[in-house]
């Protein structure tokens, strides 16, 4: 068998992951497709409107109120003695007016009102950092699936070529019906992997397209070759000190305790009294009478003053609803201090995940240089006769789960980074500018 006649592995690879299809999309053009396109976001988004308009009503309680009533209604009088039989209409109009001067507990509600619209916010930066790591899962996992097809017909290429070489071997007496053997199953594995990878691929591009809404997405490659920084601050107390700040969970625990402790002034506000500020003007008019007399009468009414109301006894009621809201207000605190404990623990475990991710992409970099090597050294070898044909077969297998192995590292350290900010609250759709121009080619 001579050189000639094996086709490198450089040239395979180059002929199987050529440039990016004309018309492929970048992360960032894909993440603004799934803004406008993405159920979950939209939902989210829906959400948090009926949140803040939620929120809003509690102004109310310290706004005054007015409210228009008014009445007709006909009545007829049948009286024996002395018989007498008539009837009088009454028209009624009234206009009253309220405003709260004192009520702690509509005071309070508003209070809530306004931390609910924090708590929404916080909801709603949790779920915009979410749609950034479900576009960039999404995207990784195309290319990933796009490379790992792309090796695997590069290596069944390289299989045929190896099957072909012991064809001939065998036919000349160079080598024995084992090496063919052998290479037909080699080449048989391979076929039943492209078809795997065939069918991988087509399924995480629908998850893409059901994304973003684009028919046919097409992620853009990445660059080659691909030099990702270390994660910055270099420090992973630095992250974890970051999140108390910024974590959306952090703060939604938090905010969730300073709506807890107002609901503990909501309930001690069941022994304070009340007061308000009342007026009304009211207009009656009596057609043919009333049933006192016989004559049209309208009588204007104006009145204004101040209601008060002292609570005596509800029963215990708000002697129980002060303590289940102080109970409450301990959970909250726990609940508090167990989104510090989660996002500092997923905060460190993310980027302890960049680093490590990183040293294992060097690592599979030398496997890689190193497997050619071996790839190289057994094809001499058996050239010469001092390899088997399966020491090529193994060669290239090691080779070519090498260079998937590395591909992949390669996504999971840059969608680490993503995940990084946002186990920490940091993640906003500016780093996927800035990642999208680091590995577009």
């Amino acid at each position: 068998m001579t050189p000639t006649r094996l086709l490198p592995l450089a040239a395979a690879l180059a002929a199987a992951l050529a440039t990016a299809p004309a018309g492929a999309q970048s992360l960032l053009e894909l993440y603004e497709s799934a803004r406008a396109y993405d159920a979950v976001w939209q939902a989210a988004r829906a959400q948090y409107d009926a949140n803040l308009a939620r929120a809003e009503q509690a102004r109310a309680g310290i706004l005054p109120t007015a409210n228009l009533a008014s009445t007709v209604s006909r009545s007829n009088i049948d009286v024996n003695n002395p018989p007498s039989d008539r009837g009088f209409g009454t028209q009624t109009a009234t206009l009253s007016a309220a405003q709260p001067l004192y009520r702690p507990a509509n005071w309070a509600t508003w209070q809530q009102g306004k931390l609910q619209a924090d708590l929404a916010q916080a909801q709603l930066t949790a779920a915009a950092q979410d749609l950034v790591i479900r576009v960039s899962q999404a995207y990784f996992d195309v290319l990933a699936a796009q490379d790992t097809l792309a090796f695997v017909r590069a290596q069944k290429t390289a299989v045929n070529e190896q099957l072909a070489s012991a064809k001939r071997n065998f036919e000349v007496g160079t080598a024995t019906i084992t090496d063919t053997r052998e290479a037909q199953a080699r080449f048989d594995l391979v076929t039943a992997q492209e078809i795997q990878a065939e069918n991988d691929l087509r399924v995480r591009k629908v998850a893409l397209d059901t994304l973003t809404g684009r028919p046919d997405s097409q992620p853009t490659p990445l660059a080659a070759p691909l030099n990702v920084p270390a994660p910055e601050p270099a420090s992973v107390d630095a992250w974890v000190a970051a999140a108390e700040a910024a974590s959306p969970n952090i703060q939604q625990a938090r905010t969730s305790l300073d709506i807890a402790e107002w609901e503990i002034e909501k309930a001690k506000a069941g022994h304070k009294p009340t007061l308000d500020l009342t007026a009304s003007y009211g207009v009656q008019r009596n057609v043919n009478g009333s049933a006192t007399s016989t004559l049209d009468q309208r009588n204007n009414l104006g009145q204004i003053g101040v209601t008060f109301n002292l609570p005596l006894f509800a029963g215990f009621a708000t002697q129980n609803r002060v303590r289940e809201t102080l109970s409450l207000e301990e959970r909250a605190k726990a609940d508090l201090e167990a989104a510090r404990r989660n996002v500092a623990q997923a905060t460190r475990t993310a980027y302890f995940g960049v680093i490590s991710g990183q040293g294992q992409v060097r690592a599979l970099e030398a496997a890689e240089a190193s497997s050619q090597l071996a790839l190289d050294a057994n094809r001499l070898g058996y050239q010469v006769g001092v390899r088997i044909n399966i020491d090529v077969l193994n060669a290239q297998s090691q080779l070519f789960q090498t260079k998937r192995d590395l591909a992949q590292a390669r996504y999971n350290v840059l969608l680490g980074h993503l995940r990084l900010r946002q186990a920490n609250g940091t993640l906003v759709p500016e780093d996927m500018a800035r990642l999208n121009a680091l590995v577009v080619k």
